[in-house]
């Protein structure tokens, strides 16, 4: 079954949700603010960016200009970066979707029609 982290409060992650109903693909929703993905799944996401954590951070998000993450990021262990994320839902990319094989952060429609 896939799942889709999403904020009720952000326009893409609406459009990925109406995306996938509109489609008729079954998901589950899991507020990513209150239940950020495990440290198995960002582990997972970032393999499937080729190791690039940047990829899997919210970086025009309030919490990430607050900490200044912009600044810090690149002296952070992988380790270190991923344990933030897992404590901070908002520190991450989203709509964050997990489907089998499948991991992708961000609405791309061309994207999500390639891959679901």
């Amino acid at each position: 079954m896939l799942k889709a982290y999403t904020y009720a409060k952000c326009g893409t992650c609406r459009k990925a949700v109406k995306f996938l109903r509109e489609r008729g693909i079954d998901f589950v929703e899991i507020p990513i603010r209150e239940t950020p993905p495990s440290l198995a799944e960002l582990k997972e996401m970032l393999a499937a960016y080729g190791g690039n954590i940047r990829k899997i951070f919210n970086t025009s998000g309030q919490d990430y200009k607050a900490l200044g993450l912009s600044a810090k990021l690149p002296a952070l262990s992988e380790a270190e970066a991923l344990k933030l994320l897992a404590s901070n839902g908002n520190l991450v990319k989203r709509p964050f979707v997990i489907s089998g094989a499948t991991r992708m952060v961000g609405f791309d429609e061309s994207g999500w029609k390639k891959f679901l």
